[in-house]
């Protein structure tokens, strides 16, 4: 049985990342913001060589319901920092994982001045391991992802995960 790596000297990070992009605001209709009512919050994320992710806020501010809103990334943002960790976490213990999928919410509430915060983001996420007899494993290696991950590291609202094991199947 791998042993699974328990301290930071097992898993050599770099010192330091930057990540640059461009937010765009494509929602000027004719008038700017010259009323609250009469622009559009959609706006586009990009990067070089990655598609462009089509932005707005969320419909309760005025977005477009088929658009992603910075509340949504968010919470995609630490579903996929843990999923991804886990799967690090899993190889490197000899698991092999064959499925994995998460469900995630997030809850937000506003102020009295129009501001807000998170309360809390839940995982759930839900994983098939080609060897049932290592579920008993994941839970550790839940934790430990966790407790790496990037994104959950640098929130201050509290961040949840309800594992699930789900059976086996076969890997690739």
């Amino acid at each position: 049985m791998t042993p699974i790596p328990t301290t930071d000297e097992d898993i050599v990070v770099p010192k330091s990342h930057h990540y640059e992009l461009d937010v765009t605001w494509t929602g000027n209709t004719g008038t700017g913001t010259s009323d609250y009512r009469e622009f559009s919050r959609s706006h586009d994320v990009s990067a070089d060589g990655k598609p462009t992710i089509a932005g707005t806020a969320d419909p309760a501010f005025r977005g477009a319901p088929d658009r992603w809103n910075p509340e949504e990334l968010l919470v995609a943002s630490l579903s996929q920092c843990h999923m991804l960790w886990f799967l690090v976490l899993c190889a490197r213990a000899g698991i092999v994982v064959t499925d994995y999928t998460d469900h995630p919410s997030g809850a937000m509430v506003e102020n009295p001045d129009g501001g807000g915060r998170f309360t809390e983001v839940v995982l759930r996420p839900r994983v098939t391991l080609a060897d049932p007899q290592q579920a008993d494993r994941t839970p550790e290696l839940h934790e430990r992802a966790h407790s790496l991950c990037f994104i959950a590291n640098s929130v201050n609202c509290d961040v949840r995960c309800e594992p699930e094991v789900v059976g086996t199947g076969s890997p690739g």
